[in-house]
C-alpha cells in the first residue's frame, strides 16, 4: 500500500509536468524540416546528426517524446533547469524552433544501448521493474513503462540511454543540482550510488 501511495503520488505532481503549450496558448503545428535544421545548427554536434549521440554524458534525443523535449529545453532557456551550456544554446531558440526540432527528433529512430555491468544487472532490474518496497522506492516502470517507452506527454523514453547520462541525471536530481521534477528528486533522495548505477546500466539494455 505505501509503495502504490508513492506510485500515485508521483503520478499526481508529474501527470501536468510535460505540457507542449501553457494553458491558453494556442499550438502551432510544429515543421520537422525546420527542425531539422534547427537541429543541424544548434544542437548535432553534441548530439548526433540523427538524434543518437555516441557522447556517454550527451543524453541521446532521438525517438524522445516531443513534449518532453519542449518543456526541457524551455526550461533550459528560463533557467529552471540549470546548465550553462544548454541555456546558451537554448537562447538561441525561439518556442517555434523547439516546437520543430522536437517533432524532428521525435521521427528518429532510437539506436539501442547495452548494458555493461553483469554484476548490478539484477540489482537494476529489480529497482527498475519493481522498485523497493521497505524504503518507499517506486518502480521507475511505473512511470517509464516496462520497456522504458515512456508515456507520451507525461514521462520520457529511457530505453537505450547512455548510463553515464542517466547516473548523472539521478545524482543531480539526489543532490539537488537539478530540480525541475518533483517525482524524480523524491525518488533520486532514496538512491545510493550504487542502486543509481544498476539502475542506470539497466536502462541503457532495454529496448
Amino acid at each position: 500500500m505505501k509503495l502504490l501511495a508513492s506510485l500515485l503520488t508521483a503520478a499526481i505532481f508529474a501527470a501536468p509536468a510535460f505540457p507542449a503549450f501553457s494553458a491558453g496558448e494556442t499550438p502551432v503545428k510544429a515543421d520537422a524540416a525546420k527542425g531539422q535544421a534547427s537541429y543541424g545548427a544548434v544542437c548535432a554536434a553534441c548530439h548526433a546528426a540523427d538524434g543518437n549521440s555516441t557522447i556517454p554524458l550527451q543524453p541521446k534525443l532521438a525517438g524522445q517524446h516531443p513534449e518532453y523535449l519542449v518543456k526541457q529545453l524551455r526550461e533550459f532557456k528560463d533557467g529552471k533547469r540549470n546548465d550553462p551550456v544548454m541555456k546558451g544554446f537554448a537562447s538561441t531558440l525561439s518556442d517555434g524552433d523547439m516546437q520543430n526540432i522536437a517533432v524532428w527528433l521525435h521521427t528518429q529512430a532510437p539506436k539501442n544501448g547495452f548494458s555493461k555491468d553483469k554484476d548490478s544487472i539484477a540489482l537494476g532490474e529489480r529497482i527498475y521493474r519493481g522498485g523497493i518496497q521497505e524504503r518507499q522506492i517506486a518502480a521507475c516502470a511505473g512511470c517509464h513503462s516496462p520497456n522504458g517507452s515512456g508515456i507520451p506527454a507525461q514521462y520520457p523514453r529511457l530505453s537505450g540511454q547512455h548510463a553515464d547520462y542517466t547516473v548523472k541525471s539521478l545524482t543531480d536530481f539526489r543532490d539537488g543540482k537539478r530540480s525541475n521534477s518533483i517525482p524524480m528528486a523524491q525518488v533520486a533522495a532514496k538512491l545510493n550510488d550504487r542502486e543509481i548505477k544498476a539502475v542506470a546500466d539497466y536502462i541503457a539494455g532495454l529496448r
